[in-house]
């Protein structure tokens, strides 16, 4: 199973819209069984399948039961080959009892479940973690138990100043985590003005993290060619509770999210 984790340490750059997205096409268009991980407290990927609950078990309970079976939180969703481990505000208690727990790891406890879960049987070609834009326990353990991070960016002046941040927290996991590739960044809601195009192109030609932290080596960040471009038919998806691709298949933003989807899997075929 291969791990992607959406991440970006600043809200409202399309983290949650890309996660239900990319999560949806890798099985209805590609014919994986892919499993979404809500990794945010705010639960906006459980409500937008309409799974958001108390009464059932979520992430939360995952990262601080012991020897926690996955399978027991995992809900199937309406699409065929896409379940949810769905998240809610019980996450924020969660990240303070991990924090407090010292008698196991705390860093590497979704891996170990999703390890574990693998090893019953239940398999999944994909887990797509929808990250919350924090650094907090939870996410920790996302990136531990991930295989690769793609980062979402809206342009802006606060987006490019958060990457080094990312980047370096990043390179912090590693220490548990040596495999985690950043397969690359995207541009979301883009808009065919100048603003985006020279943000598109400063980012592609010109973003170089040397500058802005301590590092040894030159280190740059990929960005990936195709852009999430913007279209009002995203907003509508969220109170359809529908990906785009069937809400709205000839839109901008659906033909984008297939063609983000067919470069990070020849990425990964390289």
């Amino acid at each position: 199973m291969k791990v992607i984790d959406i991440i970006n340490l600043k809200g409202g750059v399309g983290k949650t819209i890309s996660a239900v997205n990319i999560a949806y096409i890798l099985a209805a268009k590609h014919g994986a069984r892919v499993l979404l991980i809500d990794n945010d407290k705010q639960g906006n990927a459980s409500k937008f399948f309409g799974l958001h609950s108390y009464e059932h078990p979520g992430v939360a309970d995952v990262l601080t039961v012991k020897n926690y079976d996955v399978r027991r939180a995992v809900r199937p969703t309406r699409y065929d080959n896409l379940h949810i481990l769905p998240a809610n505000m019980n996450l924020l208690q969660a990240d303070k009892e991990i924090l407090l727990d010292m008698t196991k790891p705390q860093q590497t406890r979704l891996k170990k479940a999703l390890q574990a879960m693998e090893n019953t049987g239940q398999a999944y070609d994909y887990a797509v973690v929808d990250s919350a834009p924090d650094f907090n326990i939870s996410v920790i353990n996302a990136l531990v138990a991930s295989d690769d991070v793609l980062i979402p960016i809206k342009i802006d002046k606060f987006s490019f100043d958060g990457l080094a941040q990312i980047w370096e927290q990043i390179e912090e996991t590693r220490e548990f985590n040596a495999k985690l590739r950043i397969a690359g960044c995207y541009i979301t809601m883009y808009a065919k003005n100048n603003v985006n195009d020279q943000g598109l192109r400063y980012l592609k030609e010109n973003i170089n993290l040397q500058n802005n932290i301590n590092l040894q080596n030159n280190v740059s960040l990929p960005v990936f060619d195709t852009v999430i471009r913007k279209t009002v038919r995203v907003d509508e998806s969220t109170f359809a509770g529908e990906p785009l691709s069937v809400y709205a298949p000839d839109c901008t933003a659906a033909r984008d999210y297939e063609a983000l989807a067919e470069e990070y899997l020849a990425l990964c075929r390289i």
